[in-house]
């Protein structure tokens, strides 16, 4: 019998696609992920549909759209009933399933077919609360918070520094770097690899929270970046800077901060947490050659979703802009698995894929709820396209949320509450200077774009479409019926 190969799912959370050394990127430095990225796949039309961390990880975990796993926005506190999780088709397959890091379901502890769980959700205002019911309370269910307790003492918490989760405040980490909650993932990963059954192929996810705020770098990385001048966030001519005048004072406003010091500091911040996450992996990829398994294993990293950054104003996520949507998508295959693969991939991809794909590889079957495509018949070169268009969305409150529909060059944009449209050519503008809804050139293209989302919304039950239009205000919600 043919061995099976083994997987490594890496993953960070609110990770830019753009925020990659080999994607481009001017000021973030990522070796690691340059290397995986380098000796594999880079798929650099990759995007969140749903750019928060549920519903984006709800795809990642069912192999499902937006509209299979019901998860159109974000909301805490509801039940995962799904079938067929990725981790439990492999753990039915006979591997063994780990997961390390960042889960964020609900409950807390549901292990989603991962065979073992190291958790840390990092702060969540949910789980938190006086109100739940004890045994959720992350100071409960959180295994590295339950470690840096005894290496620090019982006052001993996540956000020393004075930071949140959603804030653009920066603040290097108060402890030793060494029990950062970065290197937390990668030393429970590396303790994985040393005591694993050998008798049996693994699925390992290693879940960065990083560079999900709180932005709290050891002060080594922080200190690569505090003094350098870095690329200013991008702007646009269609860009409402007053919004961000008005909530100047709002540590975890949408519309950030409108202080050129600031910015550039929580920047540095942001392309630290990144550095950081980058050598921890590369401890997980020295792992895999000092045991002779590299060959034998599919190595994917991934983000859940990106981060605004201060570009257009903006910050942290939900919105429909590439420093939001877009993802790095980086695939390395072992050479004892697929000896040649194919190095760069324009094809429009989504988190919906990663399932599928992985157990195509596997020669593992696809489970009929599955949504998502296999990717190996772009990988080996058989097909270079497998869809035209991605539909994204995201609820949202203050009128703001949307939907997108994204091409290999261009993405439409329609605000449900309002009607405000808007569309990029990204090819030309991949920064979305220029809001081209009203070009001439152009006036096909939206035609047709706005035409596959009327066909997409016919028939949500929000009443988005009747089929022939859109139709504007109605009531928007996080959550829609699914399939079990």
């Amino acid at each position: 019998m043919k061995k099976k190969p083994n997987i490594v799912l890496l993953m960070c959370d609110q990770f830019r696609g753009d925020c990659l050394s080999i994607a481009g990127h001017p000021d973030v430095q990522t070796p690691y992920l340059d290397s995986i990225g380098s000796d594999g796949t880079v798929f650099d039309h990759a995007y969140s549909a749903t750019p928060s961390c549920i519903p984006a990880r709800a795809a990642i975990f069912t192999g499902r759209s937006q509209i299979g796993h019901g998860r159109v926005g974000y909301e805490d506190g509801i039940d995962w009933n799904y079938t067929h999780y990725l981790a439990e088709e492999f753990s039915k397959a006979s591997y063994q399933t780990e997961c390390i890091g960042k889960m964020h379901v609900h409950p807390p502890r549901l292990t989603c077919g991962f065979g073992h769980v190291r958790l840390h959700d990092g702060y969540l205002h949910n789980l938190r609360q006086d109100s739940i019911p004890h045994w959720m309370h992350q100071e409960v269910c959180d295994d590295y918070l339950f470690d840096l307790k005894n290496a620090e003492g019982l006052q001993a918490d996540v956000n020393a520094s004075g930071l949140e989760c959603n804030s653009w405040i920066t603040h290097p980490w108060t402890y030793d770097e060494k029990i950062h909650p970065t290197n937390w993932v990668s030393d429970e990963s590396l303790r994985f690899l040393d005591t694993r059954d050998r008798t049996k192929p693994f699925f390992m996810m290693s879940s960065f929270l990083r560079p999900h705020p709180p932005l709290d770098p050891p002060q080594t990385y922080y200190d690569l970046y505090k003094d350098r001048d870095l690329r200013s966030p991008a702007k646009g001519d269609w860009d409402d800077p007053s919004k961000t005048v008005e909530h100047h004072f709002e540590t975890n406003s949408i519309y950030g901060k409108d202080d050129d010091r600031i910015q550039h500091d929580v920047m540095a911040g942001y392309y630290a947490c990144i550095t950081h996450v980058d050598h921890q992996i590369g401890r997980i990829l020295f792992k895999l050659q000092e045991q002779g398994i590299l060959e034998d294993t599919i190595i994917l990293f991934v983000s859940d979703h990106g981060e605004m950054l201060f570009d257009h104003s903006l910050w942290r996520k939900v919105f429909p802009y590439q420093g939001s949507v877009h993802i790095p998508f980086l695939m390395r295959i072992g050479k004892n698995i697929l000896p040649k693969q194919k190095k760069l991939i324009h094809e429009v991809v989504e988190l919906r894929d990663i399932m599928p794909t992985l157990l195509d590889l596997c020669d593992l079957p696809i489970p009929d709820t599955v949504d998502g495509n296999s990717l190996v018949s772009l990988l080996t070169e058989e097909k270079d396209s497998l869809r035209d268009y991605i539909h994204g969305e995201h609820s949202f409150h203050s009128g703001l949320s949307n939907h997108y529909i994204v091409t290999r060059q261009y993405k439409y944009i329609w605000y449900s509450q309002t009607g405000i449209e808007q569309f990029f050519d990204l090819e030309k503008d991949p920064q979305e200077t220029h809001n081209a809804i009203t070009d001439p050139e152009y006036e096909c293209i939206i035609q047709s774009l706005r035409k596959t989302l009327i066909k997409e919304l016919s028939n949500r039950p929000e009443g988005y479409s009747d089929g022939k239009q859109l139709i504007v205000g109605k009531t928007p919600v996080n959550m829609i019926k699914y399939r079990p």
